[in-house]
């Protein structure tokens, strides 16, 4: 399974979306520092994923979760302000 996921900095008013295969390591990852695009703004909750069996589609949800319609989308789903 592929995880496409969004995390919420606990310090910011900040969320980051992104997707793994492993998403128990990749939230250790990004909240003891290893990701350069999210160190500064660790530490990091996970608010919301969605599994998919094909990396390739998961690919896709990241990259449209991250266009102007999928983060409206996500919004509305999620109740983000």
């Amino acid at each position: 399974m592929y995880y496409v996921y969004i995390l919420k900095s606990l310090i910011k008013n900040r969320h980051y979306i992104g997707y793994s295969a492993d998403l128990k390591r990749r939230l250790i990852e990004h909240n003891s520092g290893k990701v350069k695009s999210t160190k500064a703004m660790k530490p990091w909750e996970l608010i919301y994923y969605e599994a998919h069996q094909k990396e390739c589609l998961a690919r896709k949800t990241e990259i449209f979760y991250k266009t102007g319609q999928g983060r409206r989308q996500l919004k509305k789903k999620l109740e983000i302000k």
